[in-house]
């Protein structure tokens, strides 16, 4: 009897959950794309780093506010460990935006949306702005006499654009609800889309080099 080689091995059946799952993977992001590791030269720039930082900030914004949902109000005004948990979220929150800010104007700058990127630049302007309204709601759930002054100067201008009776920020309970569950939800959901379609449909390069391969793709049609 000879031995069983590489080649005589029975495949894996299309019932193992490896499968399935590369399968669906597959459908959702081109081979080799979900964790690359290779990349374009261009992606040697800073430009592109500002974007892994908005999302490193944005783990370090949810861990310490898990941290703070779960220790209270008291916790993160009175003892010295609630305070300095407080702010790492604070700053989190402030890097967060800073390198968002950054990678939008960035990329916009770039053009984007070029080559089929347009839901993709899309998502990134929805989380932008759906991250303004979780800050917003954030300092109104300070339990302190900053967002009491704050709620109070922002009913006005919400009741006169009719949200008041929906959004009533001199509610610090629904506030909340929407700091903590509601809109951080939200965020997460549009980044996660934001990821999957940047992997998708990949870097969008500078317009120099986009411009460069096209002179390179008209010579060699030229000869």
């Amino acid at each position: 009897m000879t031995a069983a080689t590489g080649a005589d091995e029975a495949p894996t059946p299309p019932t193992s959950w490896t499968v399935r799952t590369r399968t669906r993977i597959s459908r959702i992001v081109p081979q080799g794309q979900a964790l690359p590791d290779r990349q374009p030269a261009y992606m040697s720039s800073w430009i592109y780093v500002f974007g892994v930082l908005t999302i490193a900030a944005l783990l370090v914004v949810i861990a310490t506010g898990v941290l703070l949902a779960i220790g209270g109000v008291a916790w993160w005004h009175v003892s010295p460990a609630g305070h300095f948990v407080n702010s790492l979220h604070l700053w989190s929150v402030e890097l967060f935006f800073a390198f968002m800010v950054i990678h939008l104007w960035g990329k916009f700058w770039m053009a984007a949306w070029r080559g089929n990127r347009a839901l993709t630049w899309m998502t990134g302007v929805l989380a932008f702005l759906g991250s303004i309204g979780t800050a917003f709601t954030g300092y109104l759930s300070q339990s302190n006499f900053d967002s009491q002054w704050i709620s109070t100067q922002a009913k006005d201008g919400l009741n006169a654009v009719g949200v008041g009776a929906y959004f009533n920020v001199l509610n610090p309970g629904q506030m909340l609800v929407w700091h903590v569950t509601l809109l951080p939800l939200l965020i997460g959901l549009i980044v996660a889309i934001h990821l999957v379609l940047v992997r998708r449909h990949g870097i969008v390069p500078p317009l120099e080099a986009e411009a460069a391969d096209a002179n390179l793709a008209d010579e060699g049609g030229a000869r």
